[in-house]
Order: C-alpha cells, then structure tokens, then sequence
C-alpha cells in the first residue's frame, strides 16, 4: 500500500472518532471507541511507521531544517501527521468527558471539538477558555 493510501484509512478512521464524539457524546461505548480504540489503532500505525522507516531517515529534531529534513520522507511525513491524528482526537475525547462531567453545554463544546479536530491546540484552548468561563475557575484538575 502507499503511504498516499494509508493516510487515506487513518484519515477516516479519525473522522469517524470525531463523528462519535459529536453524535454520541453521553454514549459509554462510542466514547471508549472514539478516545481509546482508535487512537490506540493510531498509535499502533504510528510505531509501524516509525519502526518501518525510521532508518530511512536524515535530519532530526534539533533544528528547523533538520525538522524539515525528516520529514521529506513521506512515511516519516505520514508518521507524524498520525501522530497529530491520534493526539487531537485523545484530547477531543477528553474535552467530551469533561463537559459531560461538569455539566457544559453540548452547543458550546461542539465548536471547540471541530476547532480541535481542524487546529489541536487551539480547539483545546478554546474548550479550556469556555470551561474556566463556565465553572469561573481555571484549574485544570481531571
């Protein structure tokens, strides 16, 4: 298969985690799918990955151009973008759970998973600024 192909399946194997999420958030079973299953599934690829063309490899992570030149291996491009895939789908999970615990309203959480979904880090400042807004803390105990 080619790396073109297997970014294919971990793109809509993501999705679908996202899906979950926003349609069953309360469901015990599509949350454990969406937050442990396949980002487990993903980390799992993702190991392959790196075990498979790690080898492979120039540059590293020192630098910006050594940065650069690791990724101008596609599989090692493809390692990294499942590595994002895994993680923002982990923490979209964690967003879910958390506003279901702490009572945040599903209309205001929605915005912060697609941003999440779309820009990781950003989505998760979004739900922690609405969560801070709407419990008037911001601590971030689990």
């Amino acid at each position: 298969m080619t790396a073109e192909g297997v970014f294919s399946i971990a793109n809509l194997v993501a999705v679908a985690g996202w899906i979950l999420l926003v349609a069953a958030p309360r469901n015990r079973r599509a949350t454990t799918v969406a937050g442990a299953v396949i980002p487990l599934l993903l980390a799992a690829l993702y190991l392959t990955l790196l075990a498979a063309h790690w080898g492979e490899r120039r540059g590293g992570f020192s630098t910006l151009d050594g940065v650069s030149d690791l990724f101008s291996n596609e599989w090692l491009l493809l390692a990294g973008w499942v590595h994002y895939l895994a993680f923002d789908l982990f923490v979209g999970t964690w967003e879910t759970r958390d506003a279901l615990t702490r009572g945040i309203s599903r209309w205001l959480v929605v915005p912060c998973l697609l941003l999440t979904f779309l820009v990781g880090p950003v989505g998760w400042l979004a739900y922690v600024l609405v969560r801070a807004i709407r419990l008037r803390s911001l601590t971030l105990e689990v």
